[in-house]
């Protein structure tokens, strides 16, 4: 789903994640077939990304340690959270840790190409 609207602006606003990657193309390939991101290619060359609504953005960035270990977690908000864990499964990639493993929350944990565990959030109800 791409988004012509501009992105809400705000001071505190989260706008901008570096993710890293051992190869940005297959990084790329595998978030924009998992969760619809428009993937873009930078004046500079690198390969960029925005989300399903246009208001996060962000790069792939080799050179940097994955972030193997859930520190700082960032989860993507997805409207079918099983549908989801089977396209990661589909696109390469592994639950690391399964739905239903936060009481009253419905998440899931994946590793990407690289490694980076992420979560996957459903809005309950």
């Amino acid at each position: 789903m791409e988004n012509n609207n501009q992105p809400t602006l705000g001071n505190g606003k989260i706008c901008y994640l570096e993710i890293p990657a051992l190869d940005a193309e297959l990084s790329s390939s595998f978030y924009a077939k998992t969760f619809g991101w428009n993937v873009r290619t930078r004046g500079d060359g690198h390969l960029a990304f925005d989300d399903t609504v246009g208001q996060v953005s962000g790069a792939w960035v080799t050179g940097r340690k994955p972030a193997t270990d859930p520190g700082l977690m960032v989860y993507i908000w997805v409207d079918d959270i099983e549908k989801t864990i089977e396209a990661v499964i589909a696109n390469g990639c592994k639950i690391v840790q399964p739905l239903g493993m936060d009481p009253g929350e419905k998440t899931a944990r994946f590793a990407d190409p690289a490694g980076n565990v992420l979560g996957i959030y459903q809005e309950p109800g």
